[in-house]
């Protein structure tokens, strides 16, 4: 039996996003993205969903993002979920499941965007070269909700 892990995501930055580097110099940048879903119960009422989720992008495709995207920015992501889990500064046992991206585009206005980053174009890099436990970062999932445009950022 085949195995499958492929996410696909539209949404919009939560936040600027984090851009960092592990000690071998590899860039990494982290930022949270707000998906909106809307239905209509079974009584009429409209209501709206919002899922937020951590992205992780490591490499050039990460310095882009660091450079171009900011809080608001709608973005296409597409990569894999990936689970972490490291030990706390209190010694307490901490884990995360994110979206590692391989592919960010730059959707639209609602930021300093102005090109798509990905592996290809980029220059990828292999999973086995980086330490995907360092210095790990807790996910941020709070915020204030703007019910502006019903976008919660």
């Amino acid at each position: 039996m085949a195995n499958l892990n492929k996410v696909l995501l539209i949404g919009n930055l939560t936040r600027d996003p984090e851009l960092r580097y592990v000690p071998s110099g590899t860039a990494v940048v982290n930022f949270n993205l707000a998906t909106n879903r809307f239905y209509v119960t079974s009584s009429g009422e409209k209501k709206q969903e919002t899922c937020y989720v951590r992205v992780i992008v490591w490499g050039k495709v990460a310095e882009t993002c660091g450079e171009y995207l900011s809080k608001g920015s709608p973005v296409f992501v597409e990569g894999r979920l990936q689970y972490r889990s490291w030990d706390g500064a209190n010694g307490e046992k901490r884990s995360t499941l994110e979206v590692r991206a391989e592919r960010v585009q730059f959707l639209g206005r609602g930021g300093k965007q102005k090109e798509t980053a990905s592996e290809e174009k980029m220059g990828a890099q292999n999973v086995e070269d980086i330490n995907l436990d360092a210095e790990p970062n807790e996910p941020d999932l709070g915020g204030k909700v703007n019910n502006e445009d019903k976008i919660p950022f």
